[in-house]
């Protein structure tokens, strides 16, 4: 009888086992955004439209568009700013000319922590693409996940 038990109770733990900690907004994302970006990007950053009407004026004061929520930082990946979360964060090593973002060395102290922030904001976002909103397709749309 224990040869037949042990591993259906072995097979049910493992259907029943919590899934991988998914990477949320909450519980990652926005304690290693104030950690890290909400100098630039608080609340007392310009909202998008903003910041590009006068960008130049933002860019030399060290600030840039307000993204200090859920709501703000979305919009950055999906729509409307598709992508710029993305291209701004990358650590250039699927791009042919390998530059990183210019935002990528804001991402840590040195180069292991920049690498496991980002893999953070990488699981977060899901598909990660540095696709501009008229070139994705709509499986690319559809695989930018941000849960919150």
């Amino acid at each position: 009888m224990k040869r037949t038990l042990l591993p259906f109770l072995f097979i049910t733990l493992i259907a029943t086992a919590p899934a991988a900690a998914e990477v949320n907004y909450s519980q990652q994302i926005k304690p290693l955004f104030d950690a890290r970006c909400i100098a630039c990007h608080g609340q007392d950053a310009p909202e998008y439209k903003v910041f590009k009407q006068a960008k130049d004026s933002w860019i030399v004061k060290s600030i840039g568009p307000r993204m200090d929520s859920y709501t703000h930082l979305v919009s950055f990946t999906g729509w409307p700013d598709t992508g710029a979360l993305m291209r701004r964060l990358d650590d250039g090593s699927s791009k042919e000319d390998k530059k990183p973002g210019n935002m990528y060395q804001y991402l840590g102290d040195n180069d292991t922590e920049r690498q496991a922030n980002l893999a953070l904001f990488k699981a977060w976002v899901g598909n990660w693409t540095l696709k501009r909103f008229v070139a994705l397709t709509k499986d690319d749309l559809a695989g930018i996940m941000v849960p919150y």
